[in-house]
C-alpha cells in the first residue's frame, strides 16, 4: 500500500467517513482517471462531499448520469419507479421535476420509439438533464421546459412520472448537515407534511393524460396511505402501491379518472 494511499484512509477515517479503505481506493481509481492529486479528492470527501459529485457522475439503471450540486443524487430506490413504468404501455412520457433527467432518460433508453417531456422549476437542473439525454442518446426524443409542475405543459401524455420532493420540514431539519450543503433543498422538500407534490399532481394531472394513462410517482417510505388516499380522493382509479427491493413502500400507480 503506498504512502498516499494509506494517508488517505486516515484522513477518511479521522473525517468519520464510513468504511474509508474502500472509499480511499475509490478516490485513489478516480485520481488516476482524472489526472489529479489523491489528497485533493480526500479533501473534498472529508468534507461529506458525495463521492458522486467528486466523479461527476451517479450509476442508475443501466447508464452512467453526470449530476452537481444542482440536481438530486439519483437514488436506487428511483429504480422501482423505472421498473414499474416499463410493465405499463406508453408512447409518450412527461417528466415532472426531472431534475437529472434519470427516469425519463432510462425510459426513453428502454423504449426506442417514445418521446418525452422533462419539466424543472430549475433551469440549472435542466442543464444537467439536456445533457444526460444526449449522453444517453437519447436527446432527439427528450424535451425539456422550465415549468413549476404542469405550468408551461400545453399537451396530454400517456404516462406521467415524477420523484417530486416529499421529505417533510421537520424530517428535513434531522437530515445530516452535508445533505443541505451538497443537495437541492428544492429537490428533497416541499416543507409542511411532504405531500404538496401529490396533491397538485392528483388534482390536475389528469388533464395532462390521455385516456387510460397512469401516473406513477415515487414516495417515502411512510407516505404509501396518505398518498393513495389523495389519489383516490380525485377519483383516480386503480391506485396501487408498490415496494422497493427491501420491502418499503416506494411507488404509487394510479390510472386516470374516467
Amino acid at each position: 500500500m503506498s504512502d498516499a494511499l494509506s494517508s488517505a484512509i486516515v484522513r477518511l477515517h479521522e473525517a468519520g467517513i464510513p468504511d474509508p479503505s474502500n472509499e480511499a481506493r475509490k478516490l485513489e481509481a478516480l485520481a488516476t482517471e482524472q489526472g489529479v492529486d489523491l489528497a485533493k479528492l480526500v479533501a473534498r470527501r472529508a468534507t461529506y462531499e458525495p463521492f458522486s459529485h467528486i466523479a461527476g457522475r451517479r450509476a442508475f439503471w443501466k447508464h452512467d448520469f453526470f449530476v452537481s450540486s444542482d440536481v438530486l443524487d439519483p437514488r436506487p430506490d428511483t429504480e422501482t419507479l423505472v421498473e414499474a413504468a416499463l410493465t405499463l404501455p406508453f408512447d409518450t412520457i412527461l417528466d415532472l421535476g426531472t431534475g437529472s433527467g434519470c427516469i425519463l432518460c432510462s425510459l426513453l433508453a428502454e423504449r426506442v420509439s417514445t418521446t418525452g417531456l422533462g419539466t424543472d422549476i430549475s433551469a440549472e437542473a435542466l442543464d444537467v438533464a439536456r445533457r444526460n439525454a444526449e449522453h444517453t442518446g437519447v436527446s432527439s426524443r427528450a424535451t425539456f421546459i422550465e415549468s413549476d409542475w404542469f405550468a408551461m405543459v400545453g399537451e396530454r401524455f400517456d404516462l406521467i412520472t415524477s420523484n417530486p420532493p416529499y421529505i417533510t420540514e421537520m424530517a428535513y431539519a434531522e437530515l445530516h448537515p452535508t445533505v443541505h450543503r451538497f443537495e437541492p433543498r428544492i429537490a428533497l422538500t416541499p416543507g409542511g407534511d411532504g405531500l404538496a407534490a401529490y396533491r397538485v399532481i392528483a388534482s390536475d394531472g389528469a388533464q395532462y393524460l390521455t385516456p387510460d394513462g397512469y401516473v406513477l410517482v415515487e414516495i417515502g417510505f411512510d407516505q404509501g396511505t396518505s398518498v393513495q388516499s389523495i389519489f383516490r380522493a380525485n377519483g383516480w382509479r386503480d391506485v396501487a402501491c408498490i415496494p422497493d427491493l427491501n420491502g418499503k413502500d416506494r411507488v404509487i400507480r394510479a390510472k386516470a379518472p374516467k
